[in-house]
């Protein structure tokens, strides 16, 4: 049977990993090794100076291999591939994370940063994520599909299946677009916010202002149209 490996960066509870486990329960044997709590924005960080510890735990979904990990999500990966999972996974999914990961917002991406580790290991990854509203509707209609469609589709080295759902009503969804390239553009338009918090200290708070333009064949075009989008991202770093 096929062996499944299952990260993401938003914790092991989430809900996002909760229903691709579902999802990949389905087509083959799952293992989920996951972050405790959240690690989003982290990208590829790893833990080399100090040691990091994993525990078997339960988990929603039956017959699910579930171990929560004290790491970074690229952490998750490596003892996954290399320790835990019986003979190394056939595939890993990343995901489903609680936000969008495209254009220039992919290189901050722990859910990312996961899947290109999985890459790097020789293993077969798509990396899944979803509009941070709650709308699943798109998702939950799209995502066995989209596993069934690219879970064999071959990659080049260093290259992961990158999907992005659009946080519409199912209704208002026009499709899947395939072949999107990963947008140079920004999809926020970061500043921070300067809070004094004693003399001489002053607290900086990120805020994004989501931007409504994308070039056309892009990810961030795709989701912009209400599009699913579905393509190929590749680690250059």
């Amino acid at each position: 049977m096929r062996k499944i490996l299952i990260t993401n960066d938003d914790g092991i509870l989430s809900d996002g990993i909760v229903r691709l486990a579902e999802a990949a329960a389905k087509i083959g044997d799952v293992w989920v090794v996951a972050p405790d709590s959240q690690r989003s924005a982290v990208s590829h960080s790893v833990s080399i100076r100090h040691g990091f510890e994993a525990w078997k735990t339960d988990f929603p979904v039956p017959g699910v291999h579930a171990y929560a990990c004290d790491g970074m999500p690229a952490d998750c990966v490596r003892i996954g591939v290399l320790n835990i999972v019986p003979g190394k996974p056939d595939n890993v999914l990343s995901g489903i994370n609680y936000g969008y990961n495209l254009a220039s917002d992919i290189q901050y991406s722990a859910t990312a940063g996961a899947a290109f580790e999985a890459a790097f290991q020789g293993i077969h990854t798509i990396a899944f994520s979803e509009d941070a509203s709650g709308m699943h509707e798109v998702t939950d209609r799209y995502l066995p599909e989209m596993i069934s469609e690219l879970i064999d589709k071959p990659l080049g080295i260093n290259q992961i299946w990158n999907v992005n759902f659009p946080g519409c009503r199912l209704s208002d969804c026009r499709g899947i677009l395939r072949g999107r390239r990963v947008s140079t553009e920004v999809f926020y338009l970061d500043r921070y916010i300067e809070t004094p918090v004693s003399e001489g200290r002053i607290r900086y708070q990120v805020e994004g202002l989501r931007r409504w333009e994308a070039s056309e064949g892009t990810d961030l075009r795709a989701i912009l149209d209400n599009f699913v989008s579905v393509g190929i991202a590749t680690n250059i770093s």
